[in-house]
């Protein structure tokens, strides 16, 4: 339970469909344990995500780290000792340059297989359940546990197929000598990368839907930010970067906007308090990139990056992490617990994920005892086999296994009370199995304090 007296409340809908991996496209290699969270405590979170938990909007996950095609292991940066790399130094540099002297780099998409630390490749093989409000009152909520010492929170870029790709028909060869060559044939366009062809169809693809725009509207009249010069507000910047599609912007709304986590403050905690924010980078009175980010007690976790495409060439996911670590040791200094960065998930089987491992020092979770290890013990590991047990201990185990069912917490009827007394209530219940499921995936703190919601 947190500070102010609320509960963290989730409903748990298991494992055991496969959907599609957004690593490496197998079309039901994917699998995850899921749980919808209407609320959720911060203190519970940094649990969870100490577990192997993370979330998408409210929807909260956990891979099935030894049956997923794409083991993805949780990895946290060590803030205060951060050492950036040459491609962190390279990033500084080329946005301080554009800065200071306006100078846009070239962009080099594939450069090092630099990602966005901020990235959601996952979100493509997760699919949460429609949200159902419980509409839970927490002061109607009644707690009758029995034990007075229980403890009471990407889509791929299209591909361009070559349109010179048609083939020629078959002719005889001769051992005639052939002709001198009269260099390029004029007549035909030069050769072009398909990055830059994709590039430029999809300018012309957004200068095609704002004339679009512009011809089916009864009455055009000039863009008010651009005759007043007002800088924009962050509801103006994600209505013009969203398709006119309703169905478009829920999905945006659930998956950026929304959070389950309380705001919460703390005598010890950092001045903005904790819980979920976006932080704003803004250039000459316009938001050009928008950081989704998680204040915890132990850590800044981040969720999501999106940007202004105009600014891709100034790999601004690379520079916002590089700001969220300073930002982390900014927070520490008022909180002192307050010294990790979180990136997410480390995916050591897809090349292109490989990139936050650059973030040293750094950990990766164990998936079987969760126990943090120093990546450098473990990517040996992971280059024989995709899932690995990173902890090289083989007497260490989880200390927050599951031990006492009876004790998980459930709401049943807007009543708290431990699972025994709910299964003494509920005489012929057949849902022992799946309770001791989630139980054992959160652990037996996190499960005698959160709410398993039963119906």
């Amino acid at each position: 339970m947190a500070a102010g007296g609320s509960y963290s409340i989730v409903e748990y809908f298991g494992g055991d469909d496969g959907y599609r991996c957004g690593y490496c496209k197998h079309e039901n290699g994917n699998l995850s344990h899921g749980m919808w969270s209407h609320n959720m405590t911060v203190q519970d979170y940094q649990d969870l995500i100490d577990r192997g938990w993370r979330r998408s909007g409210k929807y909260v996950y956990k891979p099935i780290m030894n049956k997923t095609c794409c083991p993805q292991y949780t990895i946290r940066c060590h803030a205060l000792n951060f050492h950036p790399s040459k491609t962190h130094k390279k990033t500084l540099k080329r946005v301080n340059k554009f800065l200071s002297k306006g100078e846009m780099p070239v962009e080099k998409q594939d450069e090092e297989h630099e990602g966005e630390p901020m990235d959601s490749v996952h979100e493509e093989g997760i699919r949460p359940p429609p949200q159902v409000s419980l509409n839970i009152d927490h002061s109607e909520v009644q707690d009758v546990t029995a034990s007075p010492d229980t403890d009471t929170t990407n889509s791929t870029p299209p591909t361009t197929p070559r349109e010179d790709a048609a083939p020629a028909p078959a002719e005889k060869t001769s051992n005639v000598m052939p002709k001198p060559g009269k260099g390029a044939d004029p007549s035909r366009p030069p050769c072009r990368k398909a990055k830059d062809i994709r590039k430029e169809r999809r300018l012309q693809k957004d200068q095609q839907m704002q004339q679009e725009a512009v011809s089916s509207s009864p009455n055009p009249t000039p863009s008010k930010s651009s005759s007043s010069n007002q800088p924009k507000s962050l509801e103006e910047f994600i209505t013009e970067s969203l398709p006119n599609d309703p169905l478009h912007r829920l999905e945006f709304k659930r998956f950026l906007c929304d959070s389950p986590l309380e705001a919460e403050t703390a005598p010890d905690g950092p001045d903005v308090g904790y819980g979920s924010f976006h932080q704003q980078y803004w250039l000459d009175g316009r938001i050009v990139a928008v950081g989704v980010l998680d204040i915890l007690p132990s850590c800044v976790s981040s969720v999501y990056l999106y940007y202004h495409p105009d600014f891709s060439s100034l790999s601004l996911g690379t520079y916002s992490a590089l700001r969220e670590i300073a930002f982390t040791r900014q927070l520490q200094q008022q909180s002192p617990k307050l010294a990790y960065y979180y990136l997410g998930f480390y995916v050591h089987s897809c090349p292109k994920m490989r990139y936050k491992g650059q973030y040293r020092p750094s950990d990766l979770l164990c998936p079987e005892t969760y126990s943090w290890v120093p990546i450098e013990r473990c990517i040996p590991r992971l280059d024989v086999s995709v899932y690995s047990r990173l902890n090289e201990n083989a007497q260490a185990g989880d200390a927050r296994a599951l031990k006492d069912l009876g004790r998980v917490l459930v709401l049943h009827r807007r009543t708290v009370m431990p699972y025994a007394a709910y299964a003494r209530k509920r005489k012929g219940s057949n849902d022992e199995k799946e309770v001791e499921q989630y139980a054992s995936l959160v652990g037996q703190t996190c499960a005698e304090r959160i709410l398993l919601y039963r119906a």
